[in-house]
């Protein structure tokens, strides 16, 4: 006689990719690559993980791609009622908020999606927040989600908040954080393999979101 077989299904995929946000005192820089991977399989080499929300404000989300499409057309229908209804985009803070509430709503089963939003906020200074899946958040000076995020917090504990550093350095400029993210990006896409490709690096300050790109490996 043969012994009984299960069968499971998942309604959850980790699609993978790594991205990161760093606030500066009047900007914001964030940075992801855009590889769709499940497990050893490429699905896709060009795939963004960032959604621009607003004049000044953007999130990238890491995890399953499917439930951050969902989230971020969400958001962007929320953010157009908001914007009928009170004649002016929404804040970063408002955002903030919004987003928190509505991964709450869905926390008996969540976007499986771990987010970082962005922004300038009406003070004009860079915002950066963190968020889990079920929309537990905080305002964080930098940080990072994703496949190959361990890799990452490390270089941005010891190149942006100097930590362990015995000598010191004047803290990195608009260009040195760019530079910063490319090179974080880079060295990630050597290590981890749901990483690489392309990245794309989105710098916001009071004149908009300006999107840049580069190569990363693509193998």
């Amino acid at each position: 006689m043969q012994a009984p077989v299960e069968h499971r299904w998942s309604p959850y995929a980790d699609n993978g990719g790594t991205c990161l946000g760093v606030a500066g005192e009047d900007f914001v820089v964030v940075a992801a690559d855009t590889r769709l991977s499940q497990g050893y399989s490429i699905h896709t080499r060009d795939c963004s993980k960032v959604t621009q929300l607003t004049d000044k404000c953007v999130i990238v989300s890491c995890g399953m791609k499917a439930d951050a499409i969902t989230l971020h057309k969400h958001l962007k229908a929320r953010l157009v009622m908001y914007e009928h209804q009170h004649r002016k985009q929404a804040s970063v803070t408002a955002i903030a908020q919004m987003l928190a509430t509505t991964l709450y709503y869905k926390r008996f089963f969540p976007y499986y999606t771990f987010n970082v939003l962005c922004g300038i906020d009406d003070e004009g200074k860079g915002a950066v927040y963190h968020y889990d899946a079920i929309g537990s958040f905080e305002r964080v000076p930098y940080t990072t989600s994703g496949s190959g995020s361990s890799l990452v917090m490390s270089v941005l504990d010891a190149q942006i908040a100097k930590g362990n550093q015995t000598v010191d350095t004047p803290p990195l400029d608009k260009r040195g954080i760019v530079e910063l993210a490319k090179d974080v990006l880079s060295s990630v896409g050597e290590r981890d393999i749901h990483t690489g490709d392309y990245a794309e690096i989105f710098l916001i300050d009071a004149s908009g979101v300006t999107p840049t790109r580069f190569d990363l490996k693509l193998d």
